[in-house]
């Protein structure tokens, strides 16, 4: 069992340790499932880090939109979904899920090309400079991956399949720093590939991976806030300020044609002419949508982006005969 200078020296390791030892292995052998010993220690971290980063988002979220609302409700029954949506994927079980798979996917792909002689890409090799320095490696990580979700992003505004089941997210008329989460569950399938596949590519070692994703979904998490903080001129074109990011789901964007899809930094909306750094606040939503993506519980929502999804997917005739 560890000291307390080992909870002193690394508290995250120290306690998901803790939880291998005296929760999850007690319960994996008693369930059968001894196989799953080797990424137990992994899903304790990655879920610790949840609970770290929803503390942290509480910190910062909360007061903003408690001392400088921008929308006042009487009722607001929809957030609570959306606070089911936040605890599932970031201590629940799409971070075992993620981080399983990714685990797995790089555990075979370094294999298999080493056993053929050639060397698992690394971002350091691409860039030798960065040999010795974790820090700066990290922030080389994460302008590339904010890179990649820009594009995943516009994408899925730009395919009328995909944001059939984008739209999910795009639907809520009370958004607050909840709703980052508030996604179906095939549309985060695809942008955990997505995202996958880059981090194979630059070669994000696999414990780092969940942090780097729990590290971004803070500032996500904020840019959503109902709230009218703000950067300044400079600031909001550093990183994304709720006020930024709320004319990407303002009702006048909702559809496939958005403005600012960046996740973290604006500069790919800067470079590529899709950012609105305009003063107004407009409400959110998707007046597309059918009501049960707006307020419908999590299932009624996920069968609602099904249907939108088997829309989408008709052949083209059939959808003008069903709107005429």
């Amino acid at each position: 069992m560890g000291s307390f200078s080992d909870f002193l020296a690394d508290p995250f390791d120290f306690l998901a340790g803790w939880l291998q030892g005296h929760l999850l292995l007690p319960m994996l052998w008693h369930l059968g499932l001894s196989a799953w010993e080797d990424v137990s220690y992994g899903w304790a971290l990655v879920a610790l880090y949840g609970v770290a980063q929803v503390g942290i988002t509480l910190a910062l979220s909360m007061p903003a939109e408690r001392l400088w609302p921008l929308e006042r409700w009487a009722k607001a029954e929809s957030v609570g979904t959306d606070i089911f949506y936040t605890l599932l994927n970031r201590i629940g079980l799409l971070p075992l899920v993620s981080f399983v798979l990714f685990y797995a996917v790089q555990t075979w792909m370094n294999g298999f090309l080493t056993d053929r002689g050639i060397v698992p890409p690394t971002i350091e090799r691409a860039l030798p400079f960065l040999l010795g320095h974790p820090i700066l490696t990290l922030l080389v990580y994460l302008v590339i991956l904010d890179f990649a979700e820009y594009w995943r992003h516009r994408l899925s505004h730009r395919f009328y399949w995909w944001y059939a089941l984008h739209s999910l997210h795009h639907a809520q008329r009370q958004m607050t720093f909840w709703s980052d989460d508030r996604n179906h569950l095939l549309d985060d399938f695809v942008s955990a590939i997505w995202f996958g596949i880059v981090a194979l590519l630059i070669g994000v070692p696999p414990l780092q991976f969940p942090m780097l994703v729990l590290t971004v979904r803070i500032l996500e998490s904020f840019s959503h806030a109902n709230t009218r903080v703000h950067f300044g001129w400079l600031g909001e074109r550093l990183l994304i300020s709720p006020r930024f990011h709320r004319a990407h789901h303002s009702i006048k964007a909702a559809g496939m044609r958005s403005c600012n899809y960046g996740a973290t930094l604006p500069w790919w909306d800067m470079l590529f002419r899709t950012a609105d750094f305009g003063r107004e606040y407009i409400r959110t939503g998707d007046p597309s949508a059918e009501e049960a993506l707006h307020t419908g519980s999590y299932v009624q929502q996920q069968a609602a982006g099904v249907r939108r999804l088997v829309k989408a997917l008709r052949p083209r005739r059939s959808n003008k005969a069903a709107r005429a």
